[in-house]
């Protein structure tokens, strides 16, 4: 090969996507500490927690199971919820069919392996805007966007449950879990249909507090996405 095909470092699509995933580790560590550390609270040991971590790899997801195993549902009802949560990963993953589909079974594995918000995003919008890339470019790109990210995942998580250990139990770290969901689901209420879905979550699951099993949050789970589906067509017809 010759000095003028090679590509250096700063040209590389590999390179590119770490400095590109690079930015994300701001998103990465306080919430992998925090995961570490509620995992913790609820009453998981070290070798769980980051095994859930490392299987998961899914921020929502994780904190959802954990919020149902704090309310003692079953191990169907912390799938299902888990599953409902990233459902959104089998349409990422659909997407990146025509970018990398062509690439050999192993990494294919590792890419639906690593296939989160921020790896997908960023590599989607890579693609788009340079659709000559071949598909071990894109491969290269999408593994580069998520070298920074899941090292600090795994590594802050740990931190995060080493932490939790030595806080004392009268500190009561429960409320956390709450204050994060919030913080995570404000900034999506950005349509009225999304508007309305969070209200119709919340009533019925203070509605259906009483259910056993976190079968209150299921239920209002699907109420929530329904109602949000419905008011989604209300308005695709006034539009119309």
């Amino acid at each position: 090969m010759t000095t003028s095909t090679m590509k250096t470092p700063a040209k590389s699509p590999y390179w590119a996507g770490v400095r590109d995933g690079a930015p994300f580790i701001l998103m990465a560590v306080p919430f992998a500490t925090l995961f570490g550390v509620i995992a913790t609270d609820a009453g998981l040991t070290l070798a769980q927690a980051m095994g859930f971590t490392v299987l998961v790899i899914a921020g929502a997801a994780q904190f959802a199971a954990i919020q149902l195993m704090v309310e003692n549902a079953s191990i169907a009802f912390v799938l299902l919820a888990a599953l409902a949560v990233n459902l959104r990963m089998a349409m990422y993953s659909a997407s990146l069919v025509p970018y990398l589909g062509a690439a050999p079974l192993w990494q294919r594995a590792c890419v639906a392996y690593l296939n989160f918000d921020q790896t997908y995003i960023t590599s989607v919008a890579r693609y788009e805007a340079r659709p000559e890339m071949s598909v071990s470019d894109r491969v290269a790109y999408f593994f580069g966007v998520a070298t920074p990210i899941t090292p600090f995942w795994f590594g802050m998580t740990l931190v995060g449950i080493l932490a939790g250990q030595a806080i004392p139990d009268a500190w009561a770290l429960d409320f956390i879990m709450p204050i994060m969901f919030l913080a995570m689901v404000a900034p999506m209420l950005k349509s009225i249909a999304h508007i309305a879905a969070a209200v119709m979550s919340v009533s019925v699951a203070l509605a259906l507090n009483s259910l056993p099993a976190g079968t209150g949050l299921l239920i209002a789970a699907g109420a929530a996405m329904l109602t949000g589906a419905l008011v989604e067509i209300w308005m695709e017809r006034r539009r119309a």
